[in-house]
């Protein structure tokens, strides 16, 4: 199954397979200033399970490395989606999302560094860093 997902804007759209191979929350302080919030709730797959469907001449990367880069829409900024882990996963951020994925997210990483006026309080289990290989 397919889910859809776009900007705030419309210009960007995607789709993106429903097989994520896993799904969190990330409280490092790039991802709360990238977002904005305290948290980015993300899930990843590998990068060509993603398409984009609408709006590719609008999308533009940030902080490009040999690891990856942030795509964000360049018509209302809004971030999408993340390249990482060498350029093999795609960390799509589930809230630009327009469809309901099966994978929930089901941990949180970088808890060592999380905002310290945001309590979390569910039960997932939180790591400080990365969770053990």
């Amino acid at each position: 199954m397919q889910l859809n997902g776009q900007c705030l804007c419309g210009a960007v759209h995607y789709t993106v397979e429903d097989a994520f191979e896993y799904a969190g929350y990330c409280h490092c302080i790039r991802c709360r200033r990238r977002t904005g919030s305290a948290f980015n709730t993300y899930a990843g797959i590998k990068t060509g399970k993603l398409q984009l469907t609408q709006g590719a001449e609008h999308v533009r990367h940030q902080d490009e490395s040999a690891e990856g880069y942030d795509a964000h829409c360049a018509l209302c900024l809004s971030p999408l989606f993340s390249i990482v882990r060498g350029r093999e996963y795609v960390h799509v951020r589930i809230g630009t999302l327009t469809d309901t994925p099966s994978r929930q997210p089901d941990h949180h990483i970088y808890v060592a560094f999380k905002a310290p006026w945001h309590q979390i309080t569910d039960q997932l289990p939180q790591f400080a860093e990365l969770p053990p290989p």
